[in-house]
């Protein structure tokens, strides 16, 4: 993984499922990576799910940038941020407990061998081993105060295979259960001129299960999901530069909210 290097954790806990960086930092807001690496765990098919080298570097496996993008927003906001340390082909902690693409076994067309006959005493295992550690931990980080924003940093690829390219450098996603934050972001970034942003897109924002679901709409907490078009953040530099540009939007429509 590439990641900023003024992104340095002041306090990084680690786990196999996850890393947790700047966990007594002060500031309201969590910065999650839900897709933080494409590792596939030893434990798993001996660290392999057996598609070539360039699937699993692709934005199948994992969300590249956003976890160099994440660490750095953590450090520019001055609040804790958890990556996960498995690829979402392993097992996706971004999606509920039943949801059926929970594990893949096609995705962009690419068949996962290592998914194709998994089992439910498979999944069960992973889902114990990487998937709830990850959760568990981050409902911590969440409860550390009351009044705790869910930040969640994704990535998306410019283009699938076999559609239209994807005009958005930017895109907030949301629930509409709750668009508080996320309607006014959508709306200051779109006052920034060379910016195109998606609205709910590439992809809506409300999933059943998912991270945000439960870790910010079950509880209450204001949250919104930045997804961030992964050529832009290929880099170190790529992914700072954002980093500064957005935390100081964020920071001003967060505090333009009513409590």
């Amino acid at each position: 993984m590439t990641f900023s290097p003024q992104a340095a954790p002041s306090v990084t806990t680690e786990a196999p499922a996850f890393h947790i960086e700047g966990a007594t930092r002060p500031g309201r807001w969590l910065v999650t990576c839900d897709h933080a690496t494409n590792r596939v765990p030893p434990e798993v098919g001996g660290g392999t799910l057996s598609i070539a080298p360039e699937d699993m570097a692709r934005h199948i496996a994992w969300d590249p940038g956003a976890a160099g993008v994440a660490r750095a927003l953590g450090v520019a906001l001055d609040s804790p941020v958890i990556c996960s340390d498995f690829s979402r082909l392993v097992i996706d902690p971004n999606r509920g407990e039943d949801d059926p693409t929970l594990v893949m076994r096609l995705y962009d067309g690419t068949i996962i061998p290592g998914n194709r006959h998994v089992t439910e005493a498979e999944i069960a295992r992973r889902k114990a081993t990487l998937y709830d550690p990850y959760h568990t931990a981050l409902a911590e980080l969440a409860a550390r105060r009351p009044d705790t924003v869910i930040l969640s940093i994704h990535s998306f690829t410019p283009c699938l295979r076999g559609r239209p390219p994807r005009p958005w450098q930017i895109g907030i996603l949301y629930s509409h259960l709750d668009p508080r934050l996320s309607v006014p972001l959508v709306n200051r970034l779109r006052a920034e001129p060379d910016l195109c942003v998606g609205d709910n897109q590439p992809y809506s924002g409300h999933l059943p299960g998912d991270a945000v679901d439960r870790h910010a709409l079950l509880p209450g907490r204001h949250n919104t999901l930045i997804e961030l078009r992964n050529d832009l953040i290929a880099d170190a530099a790529g992914q700072q530069a954002w980093a500064t540009r957005l935390a100081p939007i964020l920071t001003e429509v967060l505090a333009s909210l009513p409590e």
